[in-house]
C-alpha cells in the first residue's frame, strides 16, 4: 500500500484497521470488542483483551530464540561506560526486581514514582513494574523536591525507585536527599524507597524506609508477568500544566502496544534486529516510547544514553555513538542539532566518522527551522525528518511514514497525517478552514489507539482541556495550517500567535527568517505588550561560536531580512543579543516565560527548567537592551 491507500483505510474503517494491527501483538486473551465508548464518549481500545508490555518487550523475543540478541546498549560518556545487555540477562533482572516489589507487597494497581537517571536501571524498573500491573510514573531525574512532592501527592506511590545520583556536564546531583526532602514535604508518605548505589561519591543519608536495589534483586526471584486488562494503566507521565499543577496523562496498555508497534514498522521503518537511538530521557515521553517500549517490542536494540550532544566530551558525540553502535534510525530534538552546529558550524567532527549505517533521522519536541534541516542535510545525506506529536498522543501524530512511503519534503511542515489521526484545521467557530488559512489543528474522534485515557483522578479537567472547546474533536492546543497537499505546518502553541495593530502574526514564522541568518545559532521571537499596537515581536538571538558582528549590525540585518519576507506590518525592530535561551530539558524554548519577564508580569520557573541562571542573564539583556526599564 502506499501512504494515501492506508491512511483512507485507517480513517475510513478504524475497527478494521487497528483490529489487524492488533494481531501483530502476543495477547493472552483476544479483545472481541475493538472500539467502545467510555462515559466521555471517548474512545477505549481492546477493552476486553488482555496482555503485558513487559512479556512484549522481553520473554517473547526470548521464547522466539532471540535470548542472546543486544536489547539495550548502555552509553554514558559521563561515566566513560559502555556496556550491553542481552534480552537474557534484562529479563533476568527486570523479573527479579518484580519479585521484589511483590515481596514489599505491591499488587496490581498500586502506583510506584521511578526518579532515576538516564541509566538501564531506569528502563529495568518500568519494565518490573510493567511486568506486575503496577503503574508506574516516571519523574525527570533532578527535579526539585517540590515537584517531586506533587507528583508523589497525586498518584500517591507506594514506594520510589531511584538511584544514589545523576551526572550534568559539570556536576554529581545527590538524588537521595531530594527524595528525602520531597517525602517529607509531600502529605502521602510512600512505604519505601528502592536505591540503586552508583558508588560515585554522592552521599546517601540512610532512612528507615530505605531498601538497598542490588540487595532487593539479588535476593528475590524471578516472577512471571500478570495478564491485565488492555485498558489497565501502564504508566502516568506528568506534563506542565497551564495553572501550575502538572498534568497526570494516563496511558492504557492494549491501545498503546499496538500503536507502538505500528510506529516501528510504519512510521520509523525498522526491522527487527536493528538499532533504534532515540537521543532523549525516560522522564520524557519519547523517552517511554521510542527508549523503553517501542523498540523492545518491534525487537530492536535500544540505546541508553547518559549524556549530551555537547561538552561529553564535545560536538562529535552523536556521530561517534551512530557509527559505533552502528545506528539505523535516530531521534533527537532540534535543538540538539542546533548545539552541535553552533559548537561545529562546518561539520568538521561529521566528517570523522562512518554514518553509513545511518538511513534516517528524525527529529521532533519543538518544530524544525528550515535553516537547521539544511545544515543538517548538507553535512549528512540521509532523510531528516521533522514529525510532529505530543505528551498526549504518546506516538507521533504527524510525519513522514518512512515505513510505508517516503514522502517528498516540505521545509517547515512536519509532513502528512498519520494513519488514525483525522486531522482537521478549524477557525474560532469551529468552521473548517481551507487550504492555507491557520486555525486551530484538532483531532476528529475517535483518536486511534495509544493516545492518552484520561488525566490521572481529574476528569473534569482532561474534558475542560481536550474535549469541550470543539465537541467531537481532541483540541492539540497548537495552531498551523493545511496545504492544497494536506501537508501540515504547525506554528507553534496557540498563545505564540501574537496580534500586532490588529494583525495576527505568527512568531515561528519571524522564528525561521531569522534563523536563515548565517550568524544565528538559535532564536526565539515573542510578543510584548505595547501601549500603540497592542503586542509587538521583540528577537532573542545566540551567534555561533565561531561568528563575531557587532549587535547593532546584527540586529540590522535580521528587520531587513523580515521585512523583506513578511514586511513592515511584522514590526519586528528589536533584536537582543543572548548567550543563551531557557530551555526546558527536554530543549523546548521557554518563550512563555521570557515574554512574562518582559512585560513584568509575575512568573513561576518550571520545574523543568535546565538552568536556572540563564533567567538572569535574560532579564539583564532585556534590561540593558531597555526592554524592561
Amino acid at each position: 500500500m502506499n501512504y494515501q491507500e492506508i491512511y483512507n483505510k485507517s480513517i475510513e474503517s478504524p475497527e478494521l484497521f487497528w483490529k489487524e494491527q492488533a494481531k501483530q501483538i502476543q495477547w493472552f486473551k483476544n479483545p472481541s470488542t475493538i472500539l467502545s465508548k467510555d462515559d466521555n464518549n471517548y474512545p477505549l481500545w481492546f477493552k476486553d483483551g488482555e496482555l503485558n508490555a513487559c512479556y512484549l518487550a522481553l520473554d517473547k523475543h526470548i521464547e522466539e530464540g532471540y535470548g542472546d540478541d543486544i536489547a539495550i546498549i548502555y552509553d554514558s560518556p559521563v561515566t566513560q561506560t559502555i556496556k550491553k545487555y542481552t534480552f537474557q540477562e534484562v529479563k533476568t533482572e527486570v523479573a527479579r526486581l518484580a519479585g521484589g516489589l511483590l515481596s514489599l507487597g505491591l499488587t496490581q494497581g498500586d502506583t510506584a514514582v521511578i526518579y532515576m537517571p538516564m541509566i538501564p536501571q531506569a528502563t529495568f524498573a518500568m519494565l518490573a513494574c510493567a511486568r506486575i500491573g503496577v503503574t508506574h510514573s516516571v519523574v525527570f531525574g533532578g527535579f526539585a523536591p517540590h515537584e517531586l512532592a506533587i507528583r508523589i501527592d497525586d498518584c500517591k506511590p507506594r514506594i520510589v525507585i531511584t538511584a544514589s545520583s545523576g551526572i550534568e556536564v559539570d556536576r554529581l546531583i545527590a538524588y537521595k536527599p531530594l527524595v528525602d526532602e520531597a517525602i517529607e514535604l509531600a502529605e502521602h508518605k510512600p512505604q519505601n524507597v528502592i536505591i540503586l548505589n552508583r558508588k560515585l561519591g554522592a552521599k546517601i543519608p540512610f532512612k528507615k524506609y530505605d531498601i538497598d536495589y542490588g540487595a532487593l534483586v539479588y535476593g528475590s526471584e524471578e516472577v512471571d508477568c500478570v495478564p491485565v486488562k488492555s485498558t489497565h494503566p501502564l504508566y502516568v507521565l506528568y506534563t506542565s500544566g497551564t495553572t501550575g499543577k502538572p498534568k497526570g496523562i494516563v496511558r492504557d496498555t492494549g491501545g498503546y502496544v499496538t500503536a507502538l508497534k505500528f510506529s516501528m514498522t510504519h512510521i520509523y521503518g525498522l526491522n527487527p534486529g536493528e538499532v533504534f537511538w532515540a537521543a532523549s530521557d525516560v522522564g520524557w515521553v519519547v523517552g517511554h516510547s521510542f527508549i523503553v517500549y517501542g523498540p523492545l517490542i518491534n525487537r530492536n536494540t535500544t540505546i541508553v544514553f547518559e549524556g549530551k550532544p555537547i561538552k561529553t566530551p564535545d560536538a562529535s558525540t552523536f556521530w561517534r555513538m551512530i557509527a559505533e553502535h552502528k545506528v539505523s534510525a535516530m531521534f533527537t530534538a532540534p535543538t540538539a542539532i542546533r548545539a552541535i552546529k553552533k559548537e561545529d558550524p562546518n561539520g568538521e567532527f561529521i566528517k570523522q566518522y562512518d554514518l553509513s549505517s545511518l538511513r534516517t533521522q528524525f527529529l521532533a519536541g519543538e518544530r524544525c527551522d528550515v535553516a537547521t534541516l539544511e545544515w543538517y542535510n548538507q553535512h549528512i545525506p540521509v532523510p531528516a525528518i521533522d514529525h510532529w506529536w505530543q505528551t498526549e498522543s504518546g506516538w507521533p501524530m504527524i510525519a513522514n511514514m518512512m515505513g510505508v512511503e517516503y514522502l517528498p519534503v516540505k521545509p517547515g511542515s512536519a509532513g502528512k497525517a498519520v494513519c488514525g489521526y483525522d486531522i482537521r484545521i478549524l477557525g474560532e467557530n469551529g468552521q473548517e478552514l481551507g487550504p492555507n488559512e491557520e486555525g486551530y489543528v484538532v483531532i476528529k474522534l475517535p483518536l486511534p489507539p495509544g493516545t492518552l485515557m484520561d488525566l490521572w483522578e481529574d476528569n473534569e479537567r482532561f474534558k475542560m482541556g481536550y474535549l469541550n472547546k470543539f465537541p467531537g474533536y481532541y483540541f492539540s492546543g497548537d495552531g498551523g495550517f493545511k496545504d492544497e497537499d494536506d501537508y501540515l505546518f504547525i506554528t507553534g502553541r496557540v498563545d505564540d500567535v501574537i496580534n500586532v495593530a490588529g494583525h495576527r502574526l505568527s512568531t515561528a514564522e519571524m522564528e525561521e527568517i531569522v534563523a536563515s541568518h548565517p550568524v544565528v545559532a538559535e532564536c526565539a521571537v515573542i510578543g510584548i505588550n505595547d501601549d500603540l499596537k497592542g503586542q509587538i515581536p521583540i528577537g532573542l538571538v545566540v551567534m555561533k561560536s565561531n561568528e563575531t558582528m557587532e549587535s547593532f549590525q546584527l540586529e540590522h540585518e535580521i528587520v531587513q531580512l523580515v521585512r523583506e519576507k513578511i514586511g513592515a506590518v511584522a514590526s519586528l525592530r528589536n533584536v537582543i543579543l543572548v548567550q543563551r535561551l531557557p530551555k526546558t530539558r527536554s530543549g523546548k524554548i521557554l518563550r512563555k516565560l521570557m515574554r512574562s519577564i518582559a512585560d513584568k508580569e509575575t512568573y513561576q520557573i518550571p520545574s523543568t527548567i535546565e538552568d536556572e541562571n540563564v533567567i538572569e542573564e535574560i532579564v539583564t539583556a532585556l534590561t540593558d537592551y531597555g526592554i524592561i526599564k
